[in-house]
Order: C-alpha cells, then structure tokens, then sequence
C-alpha cells in the first residue's frame, strides 16, 4: 500500500528533491540495494495479488506462472505501450492500493466478497479502454518521472 501510494504521489506531484531543486546522489551500493529490494517487492507482489484476487491455490500458482512468463516474453511491448499511455501505470497502481486494501480488511476479518473487486477492475479497464480510444488521435499525457540534474546544477 505505502509503495503503490508513493508511486502515484510522485507520478503526479513529482520527488521531493525535483520540488525544492535539491539534488541527492545516491553510492553504488544504495542503488543496487534499491534495485534487489524492487526486485524481491516486485515478486512478492505478484503472490500477494495472486492471494487477494484468488481462494484456490492452484489459482494462485497459475497467475503467478503466467503472469513471470508473461513479464519475460513480452517486457519491452508491455513497458513501450505503458510509457505511450501514464493513465494505464495509474490504473494499474489503483488496483495495487485496491488489492492491497481488500488484503488489510480481509486480515482485520472483513471479507470484501471478490467479486466486487473484479466488477471494480473490470468496469476501470473498460473507461480506461473508452478513454484510450478517445484519445488515441491526441498526444498522450506525460506523467513526472525521476530526472538528472543538469550537468551546470551539479558542480
């Protein structure tokens, strides 16, 4: 919940340091500690959606099969058409926070019954499919992503 609402706060109002012009260098290592982290995040998360969306495990075993053989074959198509439409990475940030509630209720022993999850995200991917068509003649919109500073602001 904290990482997907993060990610959508800094896709609309953009970093912390990009507001107030500071410039935070990051070492070799806190890079790569960031990028294994996101890695293992990333897995995890394809399990814990697998369990919020699923009851069976055979389910669960199969989304997330399908869903890393999936990531591999088509990552470059994916990661081109999610850059050419921002509105879909939201979307898609939206189902995390939604997953991720429905995960929380159910832990506290409020079941959200899953098929209003599904009708959810079904009836979001239809508007945002309505939309997409709408827009496909306009340029699409560019959300804020992490920058460099310029090469004079750094020295």
């Amino acid at each position: 919940l904290f990482k997907s609402t993060r990610e959508i706060h800094g896709k609309l109002e953009g970093d912390v340091a990009e507001q107030d012009g500071s410039v935070k260098l990051s070492s070799m290592a806190s890079v790569l500690f960031q990028i294994a982290l996101l890695d293992i995040v990333f897995s995890l998360d394809s399990v814990i959606t697998a369990v919020g969306v699923a009851d069976e495990l055979a389910v669960m075993v199969i989304a997330v099969v399908v869903a890393g053989a999936f990531m591999v074959v088509a990552a470059n198509s994916v990661s081109r058409f999610v850059n050419a439409h921002p509105t879909l990475k939201m979307l898609a940030l939206s189902f995390l926070l939604l997953i991720g509630m429905a995960l929380v209720a159910d832990g506290m022993g409020q079941e959200i019954h899953k098929g209003y999850i599904y009708f959810a995200m079904g009836f979001s991917i239809f508007v945002e499919m309505l939309n997409l068509r709408i827009k496909a003649k306009k340029a699409p919109v560019h959300l804020r992503g992490p920058s460099l500073p310029d090469s004079e602001e750094a020295t």
